[in-house]
C-alpha cells in the first residue's frame, strides 16, 4: 500500500512538472518553423528553437501545447500566406494587419481553421478572390479584409456565419452584384446577428437586392459607398431600425428616397450624396437623432428648402450642394443648437440672407456659393466667428470694395497635439519629440473615420477627447505607452476623416516587437472605441523598424511552486531533480527522432501511430542531397516542369538517383506532402520508377527515385530513346 503511495505521489508530481515545462504541439511547431521559410522578412528574431510556447515566440499565445493566437500586425512581414498555417486546428485569432508586403491569396484552406473568431488582415496587398471556404468558419465573429487588393464577388457563403458581428470588406477591388439567399445558396441577408456591413470603395454593381434588408436585423453600421450599385434604394432599408450610420454616396443609384427611411429613428448619420436620385426630397422629419445629413448633387425635384430641415434639433452638419433648392434660405435653419456647419453650394436660392440674432453658438461655416443671393443682412460682431462664403453671387458682383465674405475660403486644421507643460526637447535624427519632451521612436499610422457626425476638422475640442480617450484604451490594457500624439486632420475624397496618428514608448525610446503587435491588435480588432461622434473608424499602420531589445523570455515556473516543492522535503527535490532529467532526455531524443523523421507526431490520433508507413524509402537530409548534386548545379539537371525541377545525382553507394525538386508555388501542405510519399513507396510496377525516398527540410519538398538514363516511360513505350546523359 506504501509502495502504490508513493508511486501515485510521483505521478501527480510528474504531472504538474509536465504542465509547468510544457511544450507546443509537434504539428503546430513545424507549421510555425514552415512560416520562417515562407515569410522573408520580418518575422522575430526570437523566432528560435523547437518550442514556440515554451520560448514565448513574439506574437504567439498558446493555451497549454496549442496555438491558439498569431498577432504579427505591422512586423513588415514580406512573402505570402501559406496553406500551412491553416493546419493550425486550435487557432482562435489571427492577426497580419499592416504588412504591406504580404502579397498572394488567400489560401482556399482557410475553411479549415474551424475554431477561427477573430480573421484580420487589414492594410496589406493580399490579391485574388476570397474563397468560398471562409464560409465554413463557423466560429468566426471578427471579419476584416479591408484595403487590400481582393478581387471577384462577394462569397456568398460568408451568410452562413450566423456568429458574425463584424463584416469589413471594405477598399478592395471586389465586384459583381451584392449575394443574398435563395433555395441553393446562402446570402447577406442571413446575417442577423452582424452589425456591421462596412463594404465601400469596391466595384460593386447591380441593383441592391429588396431582399437585402429585413425587421429581424441588427445593423447599425451600413457603408456600400463610392461603388458602382445602380437602380433604386430598397424600401427594405427603412425596416432596420437599429441603423446608425446609412452610406450609398458614391453610386449610380436612380428613383426617389424610400419614404419609409423616417422611421429610423436611431439613425445618426445618412449619405446619399453623388447620385442619381429624383423626385421630391423626403422627408426626415422623424430622425430626431441625426446629426450629419448629405444628399448633395442629385437631382431631387425642385423645391423650397424643406421646414423639416429646422426640426433636426441634433443636427450638426447639413449638406445639400447642387439639390435644385430655390427661394430664400430661412434664418431657422441657422438656429438649431447644434448646428456647426451648412453647405448649400450650386443650387437656386435667392434673396436675402439673414442667419438671425439666435444662430447656433457651434455655427462655423456657411457656404453658399454660386447661387443666387443679392443681399445679406451683417450684425458686425455677431458673425466674426463664423466663416460665411458668398462668392459667385450677384452681391458679390457689385462694384465697390469686395467684403470678406466674396473672398473668404474653406477653412482646414493645423492641429497638432501640443507639449504638455515643458519644453520640446531637441532630439537627434530619427528620434521624435513626444507631447511629454521625451525623445523617442513613435509607432505610426492613419486613423480613417468614415462617418464622422461633424464637419469642422478645426474643432480643437474634438482632436483632445480623441487623444485622451485613445491614450486611456492602451492604458487600461497595460500597454508600455507615454503618450499619443494627433496630427494633420483632413478630408479625402471620400468625405473619410483623416487623422496622422503618433504613439510613444513609456520609459524607453522605442517600443519592443510585442508592444507593437499588440498596439496594432487593440486597434485593428475595434478594441477601441472613439467618442461617438468620430462614427466607424480603421487604422492602417506603418511598419515599425526601431524595435527595442527582444522581449526577454520570462519564467513560466511559479516561485509558489517552487517554494512548496521545496517544503515538501529533500524527497520531493529529489523526484523533481529526477524527472527534470528523464524530460530533458526524453525531449533530447524526440528531437532526435524527429530531425531523423520530421514528419514524427504529424498525426497524434493514429492508432497505428504517427510515423508515416514507408516501404523502402528514407529521409535524405538538405545536406545529402545539396552535396550529391553539387549545390543542385545546372549541369546536373536533367529536366524542369509544372512541379520543378529534377536533377541527377550519385550515391555514395555509386547508386544513380533523380531528385524532384518542387518549385514554391507548386509545394503542397505538410500533411499532403506526407500522404503522397506514403502512396508513393507502396506503389510498385516494373515499369514505374522506385520512389526511394524524399526530403522536407528548409521549406523543400524533394522526391528521389531510381534515376532512368533513356527517358520516360512514355519514350519507353514510343519506341524512343533519349538519353539525359
Amino acid at each position: 500500500m506504501m509502495g502504490l503511495r508513493i508511486q501515485v505521489f510521483f505521478l501527480s508530481v510528474w504531472f504538474q512538472f509536465l504542465i509547468i515545462a510544457a511544450v507546443t504541439n509537434t504539428e503546430d511547431a513545424v507549421i510555425l518553423k514552415s512560416l520562417k521559410d515562407i515569410f522573408k522578412d520580418g518575422l522575430p528574431p526570437n523566432w528560435q528553437g523547437s518550442d514556440p510556447c515554451g520560448d514565448q515566440w513574439d506574437g504567439i499565445e498558446c493555451s497549454r501545447t496549442r496555438v491558439t493566437t498569431i498577432t504579427l500586425s505591422s512586423m513588415g512581414l514580406s512573402g505570402s500566406l501559406s496553406g500551412d498555417i491553416t493546419g493550425l486546428s486550435e487557432l482562435q485569432t489571427l492577426d497580419l494587419s499592416y504588412n504591406e508586403d504580404l502579397k498572394g491569396s488567400l489560401p482556399s484552406s482557410i475553411g479549415n481553421l474551424n475554431k477561427l473568431t477573430n480573421l484580420i488582415l487589414v492594410g496589406c496587398s493580399l490579391s485574388g478572390p476570397i474563397p468560398d471556404s471562409i464560409g465554413s468558419l463557423q466560429q468566426l465573429v471578427f471579419l476584416s479584409l479591408n484595403s487590400n487588393s481582393f478581387s471577384g464577388g462577394i462569397p456568398a457563403s460568408i451568410g452562413s456565419l450566423t456568429k458574425l458581428y463584424w463584416l469589413d470588406l471594405a477598399d478592395n477591388q471586389l465586384d459583381g452584384t451584392i449575394p443574398v439567399s435563395d433555395e441553393d445558396s446562402p446570402g447577406l441577408d442571413m446575417l442577423v446577428h452582424t452589425k456591421h456591413f462596412h463594404l465601400g470603395k469596391n466595384k460593386l454593381s447591380g441593383r441592391i437586392p429588396e431582399k437585402l434588408f429585413n425587421s429581424h436585423m441588427v445593423l447599425i453600421h451600413v457603408l456600400f459607398d463610392s461603388n458602382q450599385l445602380t437602380g433604386p434604394l430598397p424600401s427594405s432599408l427603412g425596416l432596420v431600425k437599429t441603423l446608425e450610420v446609412v452610406r450609398f454616396d458614391g453610386n449610380l443609384l436612380s428613383g426617389t428616397v424610400p419614404s419609409n427611411l423616417n422611421n429610423l429613428t436611431n439613425l445618426n448619420e445618412l449619405f446619399l450624396s453623388n447620385n442619381r436620385l429624383t423626385g421630391p426630397m423626403p422627408n426626415l422629419t422623424n430622425l430626431t437623432t441625426l446629426s450629419y445629413l448629405d444628399m448633395s448633387n442629385n437631382t431631387f425635384d425642385q423645391s423650397t428648402i424643406p421646414s423639416w430641415f429646422s426640426t433636426l434639433q441634433s443636427l450638426t452638419t447639413l449638406t445639400m450642394e447642387s439639390t435644385e433648392l430655390q427661394g430664400e434660405v430661412p434664418a431657422t435653419v441657422f438656429s438649431l443648437s447644434h448646428l456647426q456647419a451648412v453647405n448649400l453650394k450650386r443650387n437656386r436660392l435667392d434673396g436675402t440672407l439673414d442667419i438671425g440674432a439666435s444662430h447656433s453658438s457651434q455655427l462655423q461655416s456657411i457656404y453658399l456659393q454660386k447661387n443666387s443671393i443679392s443681399a445679406f443682412t451683417d450684425r458686425p460682431g455677431a458673425n466674426k466667428d463664423i466663416t460665411i462664403i458668398l462668392a459667385d453671387n450677384p452681391i458679390c458682383q457689385e462694384s465697390g470694395d469686395p467684403k470678406e465674405y466674396c473672398t473668404a475660403s474653406e477653412r482646414g486644421s493645423s492641429y497638432t497635439t501640443p507639449s504638455k507643460s515643458c519644453q520640446p526637447t531637441p532630439c537627434s535624427s530619427g528620434h521624435i519629440s513626444s507631447p511629454n519632451c521625451m525623445c523617442a521612436y513613435p509607432y505610426t499610422g492613419i486613423l480613417n473615420f468614415r462617418a464622422p457626425s461633424f464637419s469642422g476638422v478645426g474643432n480643437e475640442t474634438y482632436y483632445q477627447n480623441l487623444e485622451k480617450t485613445i491614450l486611456v484604451s492602451f492604458q487600461s490594457v497595460k500597454l508600455p505607452v507615454d503618450s499619443v500624439s494627433l496630427s494633420n486632420p483632413r478630408k479625402n475624397q471620400s468625405q473619410y476623416l483623416e487623422i496622422s496618428l503618433a504613439v510613444f514608448p513609456l520609459g524607453q525610446d522605442s517600443f519592443n516587437r510585442t508592444g507593437i503587435s499588440r498596439i496594432g491588435f487593440v486597434l485593428s480588432n475595434q478594441t477601441y472605441k472613439p467618442p461617438k461622434e468620430f462614427g466607424p473608424f480603421f487604422f492602417i499602420g506603418d511598419g515599425y523598424r526601431h524595435f527595442t531589445g527582444e522581449t526577454r523570455k520570462s519564467e513560466k515556473t511559479s516561485i509558489g511552486v517552487i517554494i512548496g516543492a521545496a517544503v515538501g522535503g529533500c524527497v520531493l527535490l529529489l523526484l523533481l531533480v529526477l524527472a527534470g532529467v528523464y524530460a530533458y532526455r526524453q525531449k533530447r531524443r524526440a528531437e532526435k527522432a524527429n530531425d531523423q523523421n520530421p514528419f514524427a507526431h504529424w498525426d497524434p490520433n493514429k492508432s497505428s501511430g504517427s510515423i508515416p508507413q514507408l516501404k523502402g524509402a528514407r529521409c535524405f537530409s538538405f545536406e545529402e542531397l545539396n552535396k550529391y548534386t553539387n549545390h543542385f548545379s545546372d549541369t546536373n539537371e536533367v529536366g524542369s516542369g509544372g512541379y520543378g525541377k529534377v536533377y541527377r545525382a550519385t550515391l555514395p553507394s555509386g547508386q544513380l538517383i533523380a531528385i524532384k525538386r518542387a518549385q514554391h508555388g507548386s509545394m503542397q501542405g505538410a500533411v499532403e506532402f506526407k500522404t503522397e510519399i506514403e502512396l508513393l513507396s507502396r506503389v510498385h510496377h516494373k515499369n514505374l520508377v522506385t520512389l526511394l525516398g524524399f526530403c522536407y527540410e528548409r521549406g523543400e519538398q524533394m522526391l528521389i527515385y531510381e534515376y532512368i538514363p533513356n527517358g520516360s516511360l512514355r519514350d519507353s513505350l514510343s519506341g524512343t530513346s533519349f538519353c539525359f546523359c
